[in-house]
């Protein structure tokens, strides 16, 4: 039966357009279409700006422009596109760049990943699952970034891309959990499923470092050793439970991050180490920090780089070396958990993640604000 329901209308508004790589967005006025079936628009109410967003002025993952960027944040559903039965207009929700069927695919069903093969990582046709983007400017075609696209007013989102969320968390807290502090929360939780006892290295101590930070105290960890060049990252780092610092640019010259690391814990080296830079020379540094036979490193960094150099004499060591997206947190199995922790303070001091705060209009000022030595978080405001 035809529906009577009219169709969405075409709605203007402000969105951060980057139109050619290595050069800043601009504040543009857009047009974004209402959703087609299956699809959600959502009224922005706060975003933030994770390294991945820094990366996507380089072109990355994939080199498409014009694009409208930024993939954390927090919003309400505006309207919803025929078939949607999950979420309805109001709900508070948040974009996300994976999807979960549950138990549709291989994959969901193995419980061993959380990439799913019905509804895959959007990262780099920069289109809506039909090939056609939902945005334009004066009729040209804007492509969405991660399927999120959070820097503009307004967005269409695969409804198997969201996330309802409790609206009793603080919503400017939780757009970091988006992406950076899920990641290494989860890669804790998801992937290395660290002991308590453990012994742990983090390699950067941003916002993903220090969900790694979190994670590893909430689950016991004896030694947390954090990593960074940064020196004021200390304070933030011992807020969030790290244990160690180590500054490898004020270290004794000639020696590694990996021996730094293994001075710490008596020569041996850690049980589970994670990168969270990106940095393709720390990856063998991450990993040769690890024990002998049974450490673990789990990267979380996204980097540039085609290819990382790993030391044959490293492998041979036989320490276990993976890759996680998003920390191996399933969307809808998994963050609504995290979610609770953090209203149930087990999760503790997210707030401590906001250090600057600005309106979309003031979008280039955020970038030069993460420059800055204390910044960890940049907020981006919808309602100033």
């Amino acid at each position: 039966m035809a529906s009577n329901k009219t169709p969405p209308s075409i709605i203007t508004c402000r969105a951060a357009v980057l139109w050619r790589e290595n050069e800043g967005p601009k504040l543009e006025e857009i047009e974004v279409e209402g959703p087609k079936a299956g699809e959600v628009r959502v009224k922005m109410l706060f975003a933030s700006i994770c390294h991945t967003d820094v990366l996507a002025i380089t072109g990355f993952p994939s080199p498409h422009f014009p694009r409208v960027l930024g993939h954390e944040g927090v919003g309400v559903v505006e309207s919803v596109g025929e078939g949607v039965k999950e979420l309805k207009e109001g709900d508070t929700v948040m974009p996300t760049y994976l999807g979960e069927c549950r138990d549709a695919c291989e994959n969901c069903r193995s419980g061993k990943t959380n990439l799913c093969q019905t509804f895959p990582l959007q990262a780099f046709t920069g289109l809506m699952r039909d090939n056609t983007s939902r945005m334009r400017l004066k009729h040209q075609q804007l492509y969405h970034f991660l399927s999120c696209s959070t820097w503009s007013d307004y967005t269409v989102v695969d409804a198997n891309y969201l996330v309802k969320i409790d609206p009793r968390i603080p919503l400017a807290h939780a757009s970091f959990l988006s992406c950076g502090f899920t990641t290494g929360f989860g890669a804790v939780w998801k992937e290395a499923k660290i002991e308590a006892g453990s012994t742990v290295a983090v390699l950067g101590l941003g916002a993903v470092g220090l969900g790694v930070v979190e994670g590893a105290r909430l689950h016991g960890a004896h030694k947390i050793i954090g990593v960074d060049v940064n020196d004021s990252k200390r304070e933030i780092g011992e807020v969030f439970g790290m244990t160690h610092f180590v500054n490898p640019m004020k270290h004794q010259s000639g020696i590694s991050i990996s021996e730094s690391v293994k001075q710490v814990t008596g020569g041996s080296g850690v049980d589970y180490s994670f990168e969270c830079t990106g940095v393709a020379r720390l990856v063998n540094e991450a990993l040769e920090a690890t024990k002998i036979g049974i450490g673990k490193m789990i990267m979380l960094g996204a980097g540039t780089e085609k290819s990382v150099e790993i030391e044959f004499a490293t492998l041979l060591s036989c320490r276990c070396f993976k890759y996680a997206v998003f920390g191996g947190v399933k969307v809808q199995s998994d963050l609504p958990i995290i979610i609770h922790k953090c209203i149930n303070n087990e999760i503790q001091n997210l707030d401590r993640l906001l250090t600057h705060e600005c309106p979309l209009e003031d979008i280039n000022t955020a970038f030069e604000m993460l420059k800055e030595p204390q910044c960890v978080k940049v907020l981006i405001n919808f309602g100033q």
